[in-house]
């Protein structure tokens, strides 16, 4: 898998943090970078965890599946995007309880661990397609971390706009991400 292969699954992964970060920031009463940063290592932290685990389950698997690796590949990044496209057209809007609430960290551990389930699976994924995975989680963390700070930043200046139009790029990424690895595979592309 190529750099910006890479680059594509990360960012698609880190739309959903993107999104609730937005409503994190839209929810603040001023914006605090200390606050952005907590929110976006919750976010990037499980982020970067979650494909690894997965890898390693993988890894467990993979000598059993090498033959429909790329089918199981197009499988998950395709359910994974379209459950994003399917959140973003159909979600309720959010709205805040309280401006002035300190953040709940253990609402962040659980929106975290919500967020990044997806990225589990694309660790079984990075597995099948023997990926390496510390560049790849590294990357993943990384731009999931910068995102997320972002998203709280965007929530607070201009609101909810970005929120549903980045989680249907996350989702449209990734299902193309899974076509193209399934054409690949059959020798298409």
């Amino acid at each position: 898998m190529g750099i910006w292969e890479l680059l594509l699954i990360a960012v698609g992964l880190s739309m959903d943090a993107f999104a609730v970060s937005v409503c994190k920031g839209l929810c603040m009463q001023r914006f605090m970078p200390r606050r952005a940063a907590v929110i976006a290592l919750f976010f990037g932290g499980f982020q970067a965890l979650m494909p690894f685990l997965g890898w390693v389950l993988g890894q467990q698997f993979s000598r059993y599946i090498s033959q429909w690796d790329h089918w199981i590949a197009f499988g998950l990044l395709t359910f994974i995007g379209g459950k994003m496209l399917w959140e973003a057209l159909h979600d309720k809007e959010v709205i805040c309880q309280n401006k002035y609430a300190p953040l709940d960290l253990k609402e962040l551990f659980l929106l975290a661990i919500a967020t990044s389930l997806d990225a589990l699976a694309v660790g079984v994924t990075f597995s099948f397609l023997h990926s390496s995975i510390v560049p790849s989680v590294t990357l993943i963390g990384c731009v999931t971390f910068a995102l997320s700070w972002l998203g709280v930043f965007v929530g607070h200046r201009f609101g909810a706009f970005f929120r549903k139009k980045a989680e249907i790029a996350g989702g449209v990424i990734l299902i193309v991400i899974g076509v193209r690895i399934l054409l690949s595979h059959l020798g298409i592309l």
